[in-house]
């Protein structure tokens, strides 16, 4: 059964807070040390029992109580393991455009698996491409097991006890709820807060209602966050939520970089300026309630989209986008974009609800005629121009075509974008002969319903369908 993460705050904490600093700001020396020493090829294969047993035996000592550092511990070297797992799945991709030898894939995958990649030099040498050394700055969290700390309610409240660095003694934290935290405990201090995070079961606070019954392709946007194969829109308000917070971010950071310039050409302001001026109390709240917003946001879009969906048909977007086509406001808003966020809601609720999610390639979605299944045509802004003129939605389109890719058998997931290409433009040549638009002498005419109708209701000839067709392609097939 899938876990979800819930959250307490500590409600009117005291002097309290300054020795959970302390505990804090020790732990997390010591998550940076476990970095700096298993981050690399040290670490790999390396259990944190074992890592425990190597200390205990030397007898190295820490200034905290022995729970708390071998949480944290635990804690770190799960975080490096995982770590780890994301550069694999960079590391799988990169062997599938190696070789399409089944034996030595396998064998490749196997060493991937068990962390015997050190045995192979081409893995050792992509794993040190997409693993780097990591390292960790966190000295705001405390883990706590089950034997570190207490909870009961006091007065209608809830409260925690934890370990304090004295002996026998217990730092007592109030709680803004009646619902206890159970299991193992993350603490977070925050703004002068501290947040108690901790895993529950999904079915007892998600939904877990019955999804739909259709079939349906749904390309991920940024005007909204979902735009599937039927046309309609889930998630409408998202762009204008990140391009609002994205505009303030510049300018709010554009006026602290000119108060933080005054303050190192004076000395003397520096002080109050770093004091009064610079602190991110402010900043870190306006974060966390944007953060919250865009997470429901997207949350509803995809319960919208499992109301009538059974199978879902999406794009891996797993790979970061690049290029330079989009100018600096753009660049920045782009990079607020939540697609991270997009696959973990899809995820989530699609386990929950009993939904099955379907992967493709999203190479070229965009860019194809979903008609006909063809590289032919023109995507500017909203809009999708079609070869023969007509003017389709530009998010519609690319959904249904997302849709269709689940049943190519040419395309996979990870076929790289280069042969993606090829196999459509192939495929166009062969719809461009079938539908005679390769012979200016065809007397090809589209359906009826393809055709646009004019202002006064007169439908025009063939002969003037055919030259705008024939200057349509010819402009496309021109810019290539």
């Amino acid at each position: 059964m899938a876990k979800v993460t819930r959250i307490a705050y500590s409600k009117n904490l005291t002097h309290s807070k300054y020795e959970l600093e302390d505990i804090a700001s020790r732990l997390g020396k010591l998550r940076t040390e476990i970095w700096q020493r298993y981050g690399s090829i040290s670490g790999v294969g390396l259990t944190s029992r074992q890592i425990r047993n190597r200390w205990l035996a030397a007898k190295q000592e820490f200034d905290v109580p022995a729970r708390l550092w071998k949480a944290t511990l635990r804690d770190t070297i799960g975080d490096i393991a995982a770590y780890r797992e994301a550069a694999q799945v960079k590391v799988r991709k990169a062997i599938q455009r190696r070789t399409d030898d089944k034996e030595q894939r396998k064998r490749l995958y196997t060493l991937l698996k068990y962390d015997r990649w050190l045995e192979d030099s081409y893995l050792r040498r992509m794993m040190r491409k997409y693993c780097k050394h990591g390292h960790s700055r966190v000295e705001n969290q405390i883990i706590l097991d089950t034997n570190s700390c207490t909870t009961f309610e006091h007065r209608e409240q809830g409260w925690l006890k934890t370990q304090s660095l004295k002996r026998n003694k217990r730092i007592a934290i109030p709680l803004n709820t009646k619902a206890l935290p159970t299991g193992t405990l993350r603490l977070i201090l925050r703004s002068g807060k501290v947040e108690v995070h901790y895993a529950v079961k999904e079915t007892m606070v998600c939904s877990t209602a019955p999804c739909g019954d259709a079939v349906v392709g749904i390309d991920k946007g940024y005007t909204e966050a979902f735009v599937d194969s039927d046309g309609k829109r889930h998630g409408d308000g998202l762009g204008e939520i990140l391009s609002q917070e994205s505009d303030y971010g510049k300018v709010k950071y554009q006026r602290r970089n000119r108060l933080r310039a005054i303050a190192e050409a004076k000395p003397h302001k520096r002080k109050n300026i770093e004091q009064d001026n610079l602190g991110y109390k402010k900043l870190n709240k306006r974060r966390q309630e944007h953060k919250r917003w865009v997470r429901d946001l997207v949350f509803k879009a995809v319960h919208s989209v499992v109301d009538k969906a059974a199978v879902i048909v999406c794009e891996d977007l797993t790979s970061p986008i690049s290029g330079s086509l989009h100018g600096k406001d753009q660049k920045r808003r782009l990079s607020g974009w939540v697609k991270g966020l997009l696959a973990e809601a899809i995820e989530s609720i699609s386990r929950r609800r009993g939904v099955s999610v379907v992967l493709v390639n999203g190479a070229y979605t965009s860019q194809m005629d979903s008609r006909y299944d063809i590289l032919l045509g023109k995507r500017s802004g909203d809009s999708f121009h079609c070869f023969d003129g007509e003017v389709i939605d530009a998010d519609i389109n690319a959904a249904r075509n997302i849709l269709a890719r689940a049943d190519n058998s040419e395309i996979q997931l990870y076929t790289p974008y280069r042969k993606v290409k090829s196999v459509l433009l192939e495929r166009t040549e062969r719809k461009k002969n079938e539908l005679g638009l390769l012979n200016s002498d065809s007397s090809y005419t589209p359906p009826p319903t393809s055709l646009p109708v004019p202002a006064n209701g007169r439908q025009e000839g063939g002969h003037q369908r055919r030259a705008k067709y024939w200057i349509t392609l010819t402009k496309l097939e021109g810019t290539g």
